[in-house]
């Protein structure tokens, strides 16, 4: 089974989106992340769900649960507004990762692989340049683990 016989239809975005946008096409449609697109369609990366969380709570609250645990409602709500008027490539961190991107032809090892070392939920499936669809962990897991 090569990569493109897993590969599903998946919503992409571009860098200068709104990020607002973005993560609510994530929430709506329950996506474990979203491609990000450079203006001629190509893959730039995957933005995973939990990198939007990581850009609106703030780094103190992360690295101390106490913190977490008394944060109110209202206060929850006015982090999450901090994607109002950002855009997609503010969510990105500022490190490179490796590009979750393989070929049509890869191997579903291949697939696997990569989506092993670079951490991400999904990777992009492209061919002729062009993103053909994602495979995600689930539907890989799906296929993959014994009894289904």
């Amino acid at each position: 089974m090569r990569a493109r016989d897993l590969a599903v239809p998946f919503p992409a975005v571009g860098l200068d989106e709104d990020a607002l946008t973005a993560a609510r096409l994530m929430a709506d449609r329950k996506l474990p992340g979203i491609v990000v697109c450079h203006g001629d369609g190509s893959p730039h990366t995957i933005l995973p769900g939990s990198q939007v969380l990581r850009f609106v709570i703030p780094r103190y609250v992360q690295d101390d649960e106490a913190l977490a645990r008394v944060i109110d409602e209202q206060a929850a709500d006015d982090m999450f507004a901090e994607l109002a008027g950002k855009r997609v490539r503010d969510l990105l961190p500022a490190e490179e990762r490796e590009l979750p991107v393989v070929k049509g032809e890869d191997t579903v090892m291949e697939v696997a692989a990569l989506m092993a070392r670079a951490h991400s939920p999904l990777v992009a499936v492209v061919e002729d340049g062009r993103l053909l669809g994602c495979v995600t962990v689930a539907d890989l897991l799906e296929r993959y683990l014994p009894g289904s």
